[in-house]
């Protein structure tokens, strides 16, 4: 009898609402399932494409990472220059110090990169004076424009002068 007052204490209605339960997660869980399934072969078919378009992102991908460490040595070698240049302070001749212990040939190189800097740098400074003539110029023509415009309005104002009955001293 102790079997037949378990089952009591679950009726009939509560079961089947139960069953019904599970049965609608696992069909939420089939439809999850199958949705994950759809999207997975999407994901592939994307794949699939991208490396039928020529692999354009990885190129421009390895291309910036080229880039990125073209960077990373120019700036290594700028903090390199930097800290060369500040140097210990106690000893101000360390780097001309440093240029008595170097190759003949690295002394070479080391003139012919820095007569490179040298031609870069004097090329800029001819562009910039080339440029501040130029500026020169267009402010001198702006400024004759200007003179000869105010000395025409001066001239048209105080031609018209019987028209204005206060008008100004400098006419």
């Amino acid at each position: 009898m102790t079997g037949d007052s378990d089952y009591s204490k679950y009726d009939l209605t509560r079961l089947q609402e139960e069953l019904e339960q599970e049965r609608e997660i696992k069909e939420m869980l089939e439809d999850s399932v199958s949705d994950l399934r759809n999207t997975m072969f999407e994901l592939q078919e994307r794949l699939h494409s991208v490396d039928g378009e020529g692999n354009e992102w990885k190129t421009r991908y390895e291309t910036q990472i080229e880039l990125n460490g073209q960077l990373e040595r120019q700036m290594s070698l700028i903090h390199e220059r930097l800290e060369d240049l500040r140097g210990n302070p106690m000893d101000r001749l360390a780097s001309i110090r440093s240029y008595d212990d170097m190759p003949v040939e690295t002394l070479k190189q080391r003139l012919k990169i820095l007569t490179e800097e040298k031609s870069d740098l004097q090329s800029q400074l001819m562009d910039c004076h080339l440029q501040i003539e130029q500026e020169g110029k267009v402010f001198k023509c702006c400024s004759s424009e200007q003179k000869s415009t105010f000395g025409f309005c001066h001239n048209s104002f105080c031609d018209h002068s019987h028209c204005f009955p206060f008008s100004p001293a400098f006419c």
